[in-house]
């Protein structure tokens, strides 16, 4: 029987793992696999709790590369150490339909758990993370039966500590105190233009310990010894998150390339791949090369993690012998399932009555806390005016993580990162809050979301102009048409109380993506639908033959007021709610032309924000009533009327498109 190889056989394998894979790519980033290869190899041999041969083990150590450039690590590492992916799949490397993208992500490769590249995400995802971890712990656990009980690693670059999310992110994660999240920081003093020292002087050592984090150090990245020591000590939690300078060397052991950013970003050539080979005394005219007593790890790690598993499994058996309650809640949970009936005690709505759409959320969100447990959130320092604290459910503080509303700060970006690891962990639906205008200050957040899938939920308020006196700084006006423009996020801008709760169904029983709620801060009337069918993204409120007005939000009552003053001059408007393009534009053919009937070319769409986009359903003849500017400051009736958002402008435009239409 074949003994396992040495660690420093495998590391040099790792190595030149990574360098054919980026060779034959003729794309990648090899310098920074070349210099964190020992490192990667203690975490996935030696420190963490993980098991290959069943990747989405719920109490495995979480592991995320936020500094994603450097893929090619973790692919290597995945196949050494047992993990379904293969070395044709290495050698496959950033090509078409392959498992191993140019970044890491999520859904493609087994044993990848959120989707990296974009500097600082990952950090923050992990955040999340441990966070999920700790809540989770809180509300489980009980004496004895420590079940939900991981570490959350990270090996971030240069780069993910430039990033100002990381700032935001390790600001909250010290202030918490998430003494299980580990982040290895690759020092490696080389980004993709040059030096570090051209752009930044950061102590960071200090920077950190500020945050409340404990900072150790790893001096020579090469030491097995010293960086097994280290992460040891990193393990042993002291009630604070943990940071480890890890002094790397970027494309370790190519003579002419290491320490330079010459190996950051692009193949090293096949003259160097020759020479980094024969420094790690590999031969160097083999590619893809991984000897059998390397390949033998992927068998012992396999068998060790399996038996990881067994132990949990045992441990769950006993837990749910003493607590069969809470043991099949957090099955339950774990599985991603919801209560049954979670939906049945929803709120109701009078007709005559008029509140602002955020309030009624506020009550729609505490009708479903009571019913759905593992929902959570917070607001980046706005709750009390987006109207997201559960009533009654505690906060969440250092050392007590029992509560469900977490206190995010003004940390727009950092919350939406975070809450993407929280529901990327699993366990959990988390929801992060803010006003519209700041949804910019989290735009690539929610990016990833949408393109992992990750079923976030995101709850927007103050959504337009009638914002009025704190001015434009605060009126959103462009944000609308940015958030339709992510595939994958649906968009849901209700236009009373009623179309609240339904998006808030929508969005709750929504598994494959992220939702954006946006909503009033102003009172609008309870529309006539009593059951709206918001899951369908459009639908009519009023019926009419000579012209269709669609509208969303606070304006389907503008319209409404439209309609009857076109009643009176003798022409016949439909009005059609439309809080969701993307979940309309889902729906049959049959269904869409019976809402907006393509015989009737005359229509107008009507929105306070930017028209952008909006040809799309008003068509040829169409014509649109929004907002093609900024903002005032001044009362929000007022900047509505001044800006044009009146019933007059909508009498006017339907008209012109009745004319458009007629020749």
């Amino acid at each position: 029987m074949t003994e396992p190889a040495a660690p420093a056989t495998c590391i040099a394998t790792i190595r030149t793992l990574a360098i054919d894979a980026v060779q034959k790519a003729d794309s990648g980033h090899p310098g920074a696999p070349m210099g964190l290869a020992p490192v990667g190899w203690a975490l996935y041999a030696e420190q963490m709790r993980h098991a290959p041969g069943d990747p989405s083990w719920p109490n495995r150590d979480r592991f995320v590369l936020s500094a994603g450039h450097a893929s090619m690590l973790q692919y290597a590492l995945l196949h050494v150490t047992g993990y379904a992916i293969s070395l044709d799949d290495i050698r496959a490397f950033r090509q078409w339909g392959s498992i191993t993208p140019g970044h890491p992500e999520r859904g493609h490769v087994p044993g990848v758990e959120v989707t990296t590249g974009p500097l600082g995400q990952g950090l923050g995802n992990a955040v999340g993370m441990a966070l999920a971890e700790a809540m989770l712990a809180a509300e489980f656990n009980r004496p004895g039966h420590d079940v939900v009980d991981h570490l959350t690693w990270v090996i971030a670059s240069d780069g993910d500590l430039m990033e100002g999310l990381s700032h935001e992110a390790c600001s909250l994660a010290g202030f918490l105190g998430l003494g299980k999240l580990i982040v290895v920081f690759d020092d490696n003093g080389v980004s993709l233009d040059g030096p570090t020292a051209m752009s930044t002087g950061d102590d960071v050592e200090m920077r950190f310990s500020a945050y409340g984090w404990r900072v150790l150090e790893v001096a020579d990245a090469n030491d097995l010894d010293e960086i097994t020591a280290v992460l040891g000590a990193a393990r042993a939690s002291d009630g604070r998150p943990t940071l480890v300078r890890y002094r790397s060397h970027i494309g370790f052991g190519a003579p002419n390339v290491q320490n330079t950013s010459r190996a950051h970003g692009a193949p090293l050539g096949h003259d160097e791949v020759r020479l980094a080979k024969q420094a790690y005394g590999w031969p160097d005219d083999a590619e893809f090369l991984v000897p059998d007593e390397v390949a033998v790890w992927a068998g012992v790690l396999r068998e060790r993690g399996a038996r990881c598993v067994t132990e949990w499994d045992a441990a769950m058996q006993s837990y749910a012998t003493e607590f069969p309650g809470e043991a099949a809640e957090l099955r339950r949970r774990l599985a991603g399932d919801l209560p049954v009936g979670w939906d049945t005690a929803l709120p109701t709505f009078d007709d005559g009555t008029s509140l602002a759409t955020r309030v009624a959320s506020t009550t729609a969100l505490g009708a479903i806390a009571q019913t759905v447990p593992e929902l959570v959130g917070g607001a980046a320092d706005l709750a009390s005016s987006t109207g997201t604290v559960i009533k009654g459910a505690g906060d969440i503080s250092r050392g007590a993580f029992a509560g469900r509303n977490i206190h995010f700060g003004v940390r727009e970006f950092g919350m939406a990162a975070a809450v993407n690891g929280m529901v990327a962990h699993g366990g959990l639906r988390a929801y992060g809050s803010t006003f519209m205008t700041f949804s910019d200050y989290m735009k690539n957040a929610i990016r990833m979301a949408a393109l992992q899938g990750l079923p976030t939920i995101l709850v927007f308020t103050h959504d337009s102009v009638a914002v009025g006196e704190d001015g434009p700084t605060h009126q959103p006006v462009e944000q609308l048409a940015a958030l339709r423009s992510i595939p994958g996020l649906v968009t849901l801008r209700p236009a009373d109380a009623r179309e609240t709760v339904a998006a808030w169904r929508v969005a709750i029983a929504r598994t494959d993506g992220p939702t954006a709620l946006v909503l009033t801060r102003q009172a609008v009337p309870v529309l006539p639908t009593a059951d709206p069918p918001v899951h369908r993204g459009g639908y009519v409120v009023a019926p009419g033959d000579g012209c269709v007005l669609i509208a969303t939000g606070s304006e389907v009552s503008l319209a409404l007021v439209a309609r009857e003053r076109l009643a009176a001059a003798g022409i016949s408007a439909r009005v059609v709610s439309m809080p969701s393009w993307e979940l309309f534009a889902a729906q049959p053919v049959d269904y869409r032309d019976e809402v907006l009937p393509p015989s009737i070319t005359a229509r107008v769409s009507v929105e306070a924000a930017s028209p952008f986009g909006w040809e799309r359903w008003t068509g040829t003849h169409g014509r649109t009533v929004g907002i093609n500017g900024f903002g005032a400051s001044a009362p929000g009736a007022e900047v509505l009327a001044r800006l044009g958002m009146t019933p007059e402008y909508v009498v006017q435009a339907a008209i012109e498109s009745l004319a458009a239409s007629a020749t």
